[in-house]
């Protein structure tokens, strides 16, 4: 069922808005011209067998995650960059009929000396001129407001609350594969394909799998890991068997407009907007005070516990570190940090998760012998977890440094991904072992009462003496 900000995109015809010429772009994207084709699937352009031919490195294998045993009706999200293209290039090869969408989700609401250079534009003129070299239809899809009422809003309500989500899995379950999935359901794709280097995997009976992808630097499990089995199901990753390498040799080869395009980086709706200038500008600003956890020690200001995650180094603008953030008090708006973070005394391997969601879409009990992501990147942790009720107790074989509430944990059998939950609790039982000066001078009301910051010592450095061989001296020095 269509939402409501989704209504307007469509007419009583099947049809979306088809994307207008380059020269009527403006910048409210506000112009389309319809799209009165009787249907809206495109015809099979040529035969897998003529297309290979002209592209001799092509293989199979480089085909096998597109489904090439039967034609196909695919929409595929171009975003204008080069994996999601080469993505679209890999179906069209492999004989299905594709329509591309581009999903618009840019808000202008008072960035307005940023968005001088938002990006969007040359993304959609990328995303038109790849569709035009294989004649797909390319349609665009307003999903501004639904971006901000299922994804932004709960970021910034999670960084008020001191959680660190995610928007990536965000964006991937509750827009993409959420919106999107909705507004195309009576339009009779067979599927829906994406860039993302993920493998899902069809049987023939039985629930859809999702496993990882042949990149493992790569691999996009982790931020895919929160769907339904209902979503899965619908979707095809063309990059699932290929390496990002690869990729990129494929987009030379298709002579792609944007093969030396550099890869995306950071939050899709926010493009060259710092993230902490975004939560700054919908939280505000509040100073409060940074205390030593060990010692209590008063040892400068923040401008709010919302700028900062379990595990953070960097913005603390304090000497003699490195600094780590260890606990936040977000009731006092206190920021707790320590430089005694690795210590063996400090383990990080128990925390709990909920809002779990299993990709079978069967609940899980007890499990040993599992493999978990506490973040996207090729690392794995070998772990275990028994259920409380709703929520998994997990017990990771290795300490975590970087474990935040409100970040995810996704779970692995083997290659294949299982499913995942929101991290609630970051620490062993009682977190990070805050002494109780510190926390007395936390609810201290009045926080003018602490005087000064101290004075922080460097931590003892060991050099060697080169008058006395094997002898050893501590080197310390004071900073303000």
């Amino acid at each position: 069922m269509l939402s409501a900000v989704m209504k307007p995109l469509l007419s009583p015809s099947p049809s979306l808005f088809r994307l207008p010429p380059l020269s009527s772009f403006s910048s409210s994207l506000s112009l389309f011209f319809p799209f009165h084709s009787p249907h809206p699937f495109t015809p099979l352009r040529s035969s897998r067998r003529n297309y290979t031919r002209r592209h001799a490195s092509l293989s199979d294998h480089h085909l096998s995650c597109s489904v090439p045993e039967k034609p196909l009706r695919v929409a595929v999200l171009l975003s204008g960059g080069v994996d999601s293209s080469v993505a679209l290039r890999l179906l069209h090869a492999a004989g299905h009929s594709c329509t591309a969408f581009y999903l618009k989700i840019w808000f202008q609401e008072g960035f307005d000396n940023f968005w001088n250079q938002c990006p969007w534009e040359d993304d959609l003129k990328y995303a038109k001129h790849v569709c035009e070299q294989v004649d797909v239809p390319l349609e665009v899809v307003h999903l501004t407001d639904e971006y901000w009422e299922r994804v932004v809003s709960y970021i910034i309500e999670e960084y008020r609350c001191g959680r660190t989500p995610n928007p990536d899995v965000l964006c991937n379950t509750r827009i993409k594969f959420g919106a999107f999935m909705d507004a195309i359901s009576d339009m009779e794709y067979d599927y829906i394909a994406s860039g993302h280097y993920a493998k899902v995997v069809h049987p023939p009976a039985g629930p859809s799998v999702l496993e990882l992808s042949q990149d493992m630097v790569k691999d996009q499990t982790y931020f895919l890991s929160h769907l339904s089995q209902t979503q899965l199901k619908r979707l095809l990753f063309p990059l699932g068997c290929v390496k990002k390498e690869e990729v990129r040799k494929l987009a030379t080869e298709f002579d792609l407009p944007n093969k030396d395009r550099k890869d995306s980086q950071g939050i899709c709706f926010l493009g060259k907007i710092k993230f902490s200038d975004f939560v700054g500008r919908h939280i505000g600003e509040k100073e409060g005070i940074i205390l030593e956890a060990e010692t209590g020690d008063f040892l400068g200001n923040h401008r709010g516990f919302w700028f900062y995650t379990i595990g953070q180094r960097q913005g603390l603008r304090l000497p003699g570190g490195p600094w780590y953030v260890v606990e936040k008090d977000t009731k006092n708006n206190v920021v707790f940090v320590s430089r005694d973070y690795y210590s063996i005394d400090k383990r990080r391997r128990v925390f709990r998760v909920g809002s779990l969601r299993w990709l079978s879409g069967k609940p899980l009990d007890n499990v040993r012998q599992l493999r978990c992501k506490v973040r996207h990147g090729p690392g794995f942790y070998s772990c275990s977890f028994e259920m409380e009720g709703d929520v998994a107790v997990v017990h990771l074989e290795e300490d975590d440094q970087g474990l935040a509430a409100g970040q995810f944990a996704a779970f692995y059998e083997g290659t294949i991904c299982i499913g995942s939950g929101v991290i609630l609790e970051s620490w062993d039982d009682q977190c990070f072992p805050v002494c109780e000066k510190a926390l007395q001078l936390a609810a201290v009301e009045d926080k003018t009462k602490l005087g000064k910051p101290v004075k922080i010592m460097t931590m003892p450095v060991t050099t060697s003496v080169e008058a006395v061989p094997g002898e050893e001296k501590l080197v310390t020095k004071e900073m303000v």
